[in-house]
């Protein structure tokens, strides 16, 4: 019986102490059940766009971007990349590096590159580029986008027929009581006034959906897996990018992966849940890249 008792004891000293065992990630599906990242793969291989949220100084995020390309390249999936970190004028000096005509040198003195391009983002554009990928510029330049946050979409209408190249067609949809975007009006302190000039700002992450969701649309091709990259509120609850690609390419199949901060990632909080089709939990003490 003394015997009996040191086991239990044992076991459950063993089984409090591997409760505690650190994860780096766990990937949940939208109800909270764990799913593994190979079987999360396997099935984004059936779908035709992924909208990929990151936290933009999350490593993790940034290290199952990369393994998500090569993971699904190794399949056999022809890809195509986009980012929101590029802008959409900015295509050309992307394509011209991509296809080898100018150096890496020149090619990331010239783009618009964000502060944290060479540790996060140049994995990705140097797998495109070895792979023979296209990578899709998505986002509206950001003076377009600074022009809406100060004077509405209508301000829009003001730019050349060649700036509205650069940007989702004119005039832009917009559903101000979508969550999202209602949430951004709280944040500012400024819930519910739909009339004030803080909806500006919403109308500014509106316009940058809008022209993700276009582009993503326009370089979408059948038979072919693309995969976007972005900040995970432009799709977190279905919004953003997608309530605007079901307006653009709505034959299209989408799955969206959501990254989140949790005390643990042992299990999803119920707040994260139905955030996206996946969503990867991380330790909020992670090692942040920036």
């Amino acid at each position: 019986m003394k015997k009996l008792a040191l086991i239990l004891v044992a076991s459950l000293i063993f089984l409090g102490t591997s409760a505690q065992n650190p994860y780096a990630y766990k990937i949940f599906r939208n109800g909270g059940e764990p799913i593994t990242f190979d079987e999360m793969v396997n099935e984004l291989t059936l779908t035709d766009i992924i909208l990929f949220g990151e936290l933009h100084d999350n490593p993790i995020a940034h290290w199952l971007q990369i393994e998500l390309c090569h993971w699904l390249n190794s399949k056999g999936k022809a890809l195509i990349l986009g980012a929101e970190m590029f802008e959409t004028d900015n295509q050309l000096i992307l394509d011209e590096y991509l296809a080898g005509q100018i150096s890496q040198s020149r090619f990331e003195s010239e783009v618009r590159l964000w502060n944290n391009y060479k540790t996060d983002y140049k994995p990705l554009v140097e797998f495109a580029k070895e792979n023979n990928l296209p990578f899709v510029a998505t986002n509206i330049p950001r003076r377009y986008a600074s022009m809406v946050a100060s004077g509405g979409f209508e301000i829009l209408d003001s730019l050349s027929t060649e700036a509205k190249k650069y940007i989702s067609p004119l005039p832009v949809d917009y559903n101000p009581e979508l969550p999202g975007y209602k949430a951004m009006l709280s944040m500012m302190g400024m819930p519910g006034k739909a009339n004030s000039k803080s909806e500006n700002f919403a109308k500014a992450q509106a316009i940058k959906d809008a022209t993700m969701a276009w582009n993503i649309a326009n370089n979408f091709e059948k038979g072919k897996l693309f995969i976007h990259f972005h900040g995970t509120y432009h799709s977190n609850n279905y919004e953003g990018i997608v309530w605007y690609l079901n307006q653009y390419k709505p034959n299209a199949a989408q799955k969206t992966i959501a990254t989140v901060l949790q005390t643990t990632a042992n299990e999803l909080s119920d707040d994260n849940k139905d955030l996206a089709n996946y969503i990867i939990v991380v330790p909020e003490r992670m090692t942040r890249t920036y």
